[in-house]
């Protein structure tokens, strides 16, 4: 038997519902930030760090799997438990990271560049580890070429979120932001699956036990809404309580 490819047909409402949940953190992350540079002392201004660093770390991978789910293809596919935690946890260290380096301290466009290229390193290892974790008769073949442009979109986007998040203020600038990033990151995630191809081959492995797709994709879906939303609505009474202790 010859070795054939499966082609991925996206469903709509799923590329809808993952560019939902990429602008819903970014616009958290963003309010979230705010708070970094104004923190009081260190602990606080690390605890902000690790708060925004978990929220936005935690909405692309969201937004991976979700967007995952819109890749509809003639295969059963479950997903390893061990890659997807540790796809998260890359995701979220990832984001810290880059939060950290710029927002501690003076802003400097090194230091810019630098928090951005650690972040873009780690949202692309998130994704191609969640590729990684898919269990299914059939393997990934890569475009190269593809692959380096995915990471690529995946850097400029973490420069461009990491400066947004320190500089734009007011509702309409997070909002504009917040939709620009959403775009970002939805684009390096479909870059990256342009460059996977998967073929099913006569010696495929035996399946074995993962979380099924649907099951994963309304976890995480109504999971990161509810975390992201309570969020927003703590860096939103944040703000408010700092600006009536000015008055």
């Amino acid at each position: 038997m010859h070795d054939h490819g499966l082609q991925c047909v996206h469903d709509p409402l799923f590329v809808v519902l993952s560019y939902i949940v990429a602008v819903l953190g970014s616009y958290t992350a963003l309010q979230l930030a705010v708070g970094i540079p104004t923190a009081r002392n260190s602990s606080e201004r690390i605890r902000a760090v690790a708060i925004s660093g978990i929220a936005v770390g935690g909405a692309i991978w969201a937004m991976h799997f979700i967007a995952m789910l819109a890749c509809k293809m003639e295969l059963t596919v479950t997903y390893d438990i061990g890659k997807t935690f540790a796809s998260a946890l890359i995701a979220m260290a990832a984001c810290s990271a880059g939060l950290a380096i710029v927002g501690i301290g003076v802003f400097a466009w090194s230091r810019l560049i630098l928090g951005g290229f650690l972040m873009g390193i780690g949202v692309a290892g998130m994704h191609y580890l969640g590729m990684a974790a898919m269990v299914m008769n059939a393997s990934i073949d890569y475009d190269m070429t593809i692959v380096v442009v995915s990471v690529l979109i995946a850097i400029v986007a973490s420069i461009a979120a990491l400066w947004l998040a320190f500089h734009m203020r007011g509702v309409l600038q997070m909002t504009g932001s917040a939709l620009v990033m959403g775009v970002a990151v939805c684009g390096m995630h479909y870059t990256g699956m342009a460059a996977a191809h998967f073929v099913v081959t006569a010696d495929a492995a035996p399946l074995v036990a993962g979380i099924g797709g649907a099951y994963l994709g309304a976890t995480v879906f109504g999971v990161t809404t509810v975390l992201l939303s309570a969020l927003l609505v703590m860096a939103l009474l944040r703000q408010q309580k700092r600006a009536l202790v000015k008055i």
